[in-house]
Formats: structure tokens, sequence, C-alpha cells
């Protein structure tokens, strides 16, 4: 059974809403797995790939298409990779906050959250002189508190669960908008590869793009937030770039879709339920 809203949640009765985020977590992808990857300069260069390739080429898709996107930094990359988080920023993209060095929380150690939580943003302010009105937790992790970090630093996103394809707010104020995610819009698990943490074989990008497709096809029918999470290092390879340019060409073809960055998408839904 199809799920439709009595009437449009969105601006001028949109039909749905589309987001287009990405992750630029070159090297800390691998370092936060295991810091010993540091030594190997062939995983090293995957993460490289995506500040010297994929976000130049990705800027350059996204100005042709017209497309404002979200990228989620953590501290580390902006530290290491600044010109490349300079680009972003001064495309007009917004930049909203990944954790310090992509290091995934564990409930059982707060202080350690809190620390890379802090590191994370004095870097997006001291380096890019960017406060981040979202989070996105590294492997899209939350613990007890993640979402009390979130509004201590005065962020109104998360983007991290996977509990529906509408936004919906978390209880406790001030309020925080949640913009799902799902691994089916994601790029990692179809094309991400490493010969021991992640050994499994690469999808066509032509199969992808009719997954993509009908996903976004369900949501101009459902009616929900159509939030694709990309990665410079992943998506940004020929192939993959082409399928992405002509999936955004697909959904422009489609009338009453909303493209909204994460935090104009909160920003409405918040305006919204407060009308409710």
């Amino acid at each position: 059974m199809t799920k439709r809203m009595p009437s449009s949640p969105w601006p001028k009765g949109a039909r749905c809403a589309v987001m287009l985020t990405f992750d630029f977590d070159a090297e800390t992808l691998w370092l936060s797995r295991d810091p010993k990857t540091a030594d190997s300069p062939g995983v090293m260069s995957q993460g490289r790939y995506g500040a010297k390739v994929g976000v130049p080429r990705l800027l350059s898709l996204l100005r042709a298409e017209g497309v404002r996107a979200t990228f989620y930094i953590p501290g580390w990359v902006v530290e290491h990779h600044t010109d490349e988080a300079r680009a972003i920023r001064d495309a007009g993209h917004e930049i909203g906050h990944h954790g310090y060095r992509h290091d995934w929380p564990h409930p059982s150690k707060p202080d350690e959250e809190r620390a890379a939580f802090d590191q994370g943003m004095k870097a997006l302010e001291s380096v890019l002189g960017v406060k981040p009105r979202g989070y996105r937790a590294p492997a899209w992790e939350l613990t007890p508190i993640t979402l009390d970090l979130v509004r201590k630093h005065g962020m109104v996103h998360s983007s991290n669960l996977m509990d529906d394809v509408f936004p919906y707010l978390h209880p406790g104020e001030p309020p925080v908008v949640e913009l799902p995610v799902q691994w089916v819009l994601d790029d990692a698990p179809y094309f991400l590869m490493h010969p021991r943490l992640a050994p499994r074989p690469m999808q066509s990008p032509e199969v992808i793009f009719g997954i993509w497709r009908d996903e976004f096809r369900g949501f101009y029918e459902w009616g929900g937030l159509f939030n694709l999470a990309c990665h410079p290092q992943v998506i940004g390879h020929p192939s993959r770039l082409l399928m992405l340019r002509r999936l955004i060409r697909l959904m422009k073809r489609h009338r009453g879709v909303w493209w909204a960055s994460a935090s104009e998408v909160a920003d409405h839904w918040l305006r919204d339920q407060a009308k409710r």
C-alpha cells in the first residue's frame, strides 16, 4: 500500500523534496578504522582521490546543473584538504559537521565522543569560518548523548536515522529535525572497495541508476524526502558521475520537485510543524 500525505508538506505544494548530500571523508574513512593504514599508500590514495579529483569534478557537475548540495566534512579533512573544503564553501554549498576523524562514536565512551565533536566543530569554524547547522555522525551512528551535543552547539538538524521517509522532530528542546537516510540511497554499499575491510564486488552504475531512479519514483508518489548520500572518493569516478548527472536530469524532468539543502529542509519543517 502506498503512503500518501493528505496534503503536501513541502513549499508551494511540491510533490516531494530532493536533497543531495556528500560526505567528504577522504583518508579518514580508513584512518578511523585502523590508524596503521597511514602506512599503506595504496589505501590512502583512495581517500586522496576524493579530494584531488572527486570534489572538483562534483563541484563542476553541480555548478553545471544549478544544484546546491550539502557536504558533511570531518574536521581532519578540513585541516588536511583545506583548499578543497574552501572551494565547497565558496561554491555556495552548505557545510555540515561530520565529526573530527570519522571516528565511530561508542555509547561506552562519551568523553571521546564529546572531544571529537568539539574538535570537528573547532576545525570548521577556525579554518572555514563556518558554524554548521547540522550533523551527520560517522557511520550514521548516534549515542544517548549525540543529540545533546547537536543542541549544545546550536544545530537544527540531524541526518542519521532510517525510520521514516519524511523529516520529523526529535523529542526535547530546542527542536532538532531528523532528515532520514537509507542505505539504499548511499553509494558506498554499491561501489566502495577494500580487499580487507570491504571485500565485496562493485556494481555497475547502470544497475545503481535503476535503483535510485525507482526510489525517486517512489518518493515522488509518496511525497517524502529523497536524501541521496554520496562520497566524493566513491561517486567521483567517470562512469558514476555520468550516472549521477543522468539521475539529476531525470529528476528535473518531474514537475513539483523541491530541491533544497539540508538546512533549508530543516528550517521549512520547523516552520511547517509550528503551524500545525
